[in-house]
């Protein structure tokens, strides 16, 4: 009998043919070991899997020819090579590049200690994956497993990445935009959007006054949802009256958003981060902490959240008032806190996180760190927040792109500088949305 040890990690929701073919190909070397990625693992570089750690775990050792399955704490394979020491270890060939030829190259390195060899065999993939593909696409964007994502993720991942989306094309940027960093073997993303109302009125030409009443706001949520399948935050504003909240409530958790996040203000809203001179009124903290916990009484689901944003430190108030708020909101309901400032020291802010989890370890709190971006998303983290939202970026880059072009045609008379310089080609635009999906 064969005693040598395979190492194969795995991450997948499904099984398809090239995972199969992988695990015959280690059965031929020995006794196969499954490095199964755990949920946090599989979140650290990629959306959390539909399918959690224990039934992974259940279909994989169903396998026939599976040995034993092992829990992989990180993308990186060296410590269960290293408790494991397998003889070998087999993969796909299709990562000798981008982030994973990294890992790969650990890989060979931690094998060349104990003589262990990497067998690489071609990777397949079928019609019967595309098929299972489509499907796991199909599934992920359904309104339920959509709406329970946030909290899905704020148990897995250390902090969520969110970026504004007010469009289907800006969604999906959000949807589809990468980062590999080579130097610390990370795959970066954005884990969820923030439909903004400053946004979504700037893109009508509107001021940012309340004005776009829901159902339009709603229109934007269905673009949005129709080609993407990372879950929605919508920022509510002031939430308007506690009759009409109830009613957003429902709506957008029949629609599968996340969370909404209203603010205490009252009468006719100011953007927060408008000059000092405009004055900003506190609505009763009674009477806002009313309307959370009628918002909370409407919800059907438990995955949908409500947070509460603080606007004391917008309105000249202090860290104290802003935290005595922060536990009145809570007490009412409130799934979490979004702490606003438009100081550019972050100091207040800090200030209030120190204090706020004093008393409160496990509640998300948001950061919206517009004018306080000299912070990195780790400084954010340690400091005590769970949501971090670039609310705006979107809108005022696709302004300055759009801008220039716009004076260059007028300075040229004519678009072709315009067009090399600030503008992608009519044959990418094609290809990011391509026609007919269902038709085939």
């Amino acid at each position: 009998m064969n005693d040598r040890l395979v190492y194969i990690a795995m991450s997948t929701d499904f099984i398809g043919k090239g995972h199969i073919n992988i695990i015959e190909k280690g059965r031929e070397y020995g006794k196969v070991v499954i490095g199964l990625l755990t949920d946090e693992a599989i979140a650290s570089y990629k959306r959390a899997p539909l399918l959690d750690y224990a039934e992974r775990k259940k279909i994989i050792e169903n396998i026939k020819g599976v040995e034993k399955i092992v829990p992989q704490y990180t993308l990186d394979y060296t410590d269960n090579l290293n408790l494991l020491r397998p003889d070998y270890v087999i993969h796909g060939d299709d990562w000798k590049s981008g982030i994973q030829s990294q890992i790969r190259n650990n890989v060979i390195k931690t094998l060349s200690e104990w003589s262990g060899k990497l067998i690489e065999i071609p990777y397949t993939y079928t019609q019967q994956d595309n098929v299972l593909s489509d499907s796991y696409h199909n599934l992920i964007n359904t309104t339920d497993y959509r709406r329970a994502q946030l909290r899905k993720m704020l148990k897995l991942k250390p902090y969520i990445r969110v970026l504004e989306a007010s469009s289907g094309l800006a969604g999906l940027i959000v949807e589809n935009t990468k980062y590999e960093d080579q130097a610390k073997t990370e795959i970066k993303e954005f884990d969820a959007m923030w439909v903004s109302s400053l946004c979504d009125s700037t893109f009508k030409g509107k001021p940012d006054i309340e004005l776009i009443d829901l159902t339009s706001r709603i229109n934007t949520i269905n673009e949005i949802m129709e080609v993407t399948t990372k879950p929605i935050l919508f920022d509510g504003d002031t939430g308007s009256k506690t009759e009409h909240f109830v009613y957003s409530v429902r709506t957008l958790e029949r629609l599968g958003v996340s969370a909404i996040v209203i603010e205490d203000k009252k009468g006719l809203k100011k953007n927060s981060l408008l000059p000092n001179e405009v004055k900003h009124e506190l609505e009763e903290k009674e009477v806002f902490a009313e309307k959370i916990k009628a918002g909370k009484r409407a919800q059907i689901t438990r995955d949908f959240m409500i947070f509460a944003r603080l606007e004391s430190l917008i309105a000249d108030g202090s860290v104290e008032d802003a935290l005595d708020r922060a536990i009145c909101y809570i007490n009412a309901g409130a799934d979490g806190i979004m702490i606003h400032s438009k100081n550019r020291d972050g100091n207040e802010v800090f200030k209030f996180l120190e204090d706020f989890r004093s008393l409160y370890q496990d509640i998300p709190v948001i950061l919206v760190p517009t004018t306080f971006n000299q912070f990195t998303e780790d400084e954010l983290y340690k400091s005590g927040a769970n949501i971090i939202i670039y609310a705006n970026h979107l809108l005022r880059s696709a302004y300055l792109a759009m801008t220039k072009a716009a004076q260059q045609i007028l300075k040229d008379g004519k678009s072709e500088y315009a067009s090399e310089q600030f503008c992608v080609s009519i044959e990418d635009i094609l290809h990011l949305i391509p026609g007919g999906k269902w038709l085939d």
